[in-house]
């Protein structure tokens, strides 16, 4: 009589049943609906995941090197995003604060995310809005006009 011990199943690397798992995935196919497979979601040169947040960052930061470029000062100045503010005057919601350097810290610019959001309507009317409040707080910190900081100021 031979001796035929049989590994458990487990250990075959097959399934309760005893039919062996192949050992290479199985080769993708197209999908039941005949489209076939899908390519990459976006082309290469676009980021699959900026949010929100990150666009609104980054019309601000084109805001401020805009300006920097006329006003080379504004490179000491911190320049900060916040969802919404921390304490509310009155009635109103500021879209930024300016708040000018001291000994301990240097002058900073705080743009307001979602109320600027809130009130723009499309991607065009929200990168306006958030250049006007750059100028706005820029004029403040600087103790000028908004005029003379962009001359384009309040064009649109």
């Amino acid at each position: 009589m031979k001796d035929s011990a049989v590994p458990p199943p487990a250990a075959a690397g097959g399934t309760p049943g005893g039919n062996p798992r192949p050992t290479e995935p199985r080769p993708r196919r197209r999908d039941r609906h005949g489209r076939g497979m899908r390519g990459p979601v976006a082309p290469p040169q676009v980021p699959l995941s900026v949010t929100r947040a990150d666009t609104f960052r980054d019309l601000v930061q084109d805001s401020v090197e805009r300006l920097e470029r006329r006003w080379p000062q504004l490179a000491d100045v911190d320049i900060h995003v916040l969802e919404v503010p921390t304490s509310l005057d009155g009635f109103s919601v500021p879209l930024g604060s300016a708040a000018p350097a001291t000994r301990d810290q240097p002058a900073r610019i705080v743009v307001y995310r979602r109320p600027v959001e809130l009130r723009a309507k499309t991607r065009d009317e929200r990168a306006l809005l958030v250049h006007e409040v750059v100028v706005e707080q820029v004029a403040e910190l600087l103790g000028l006009a908004p005029e003379s900081v962009d001359p384009r100021y309040g064009e649109d």
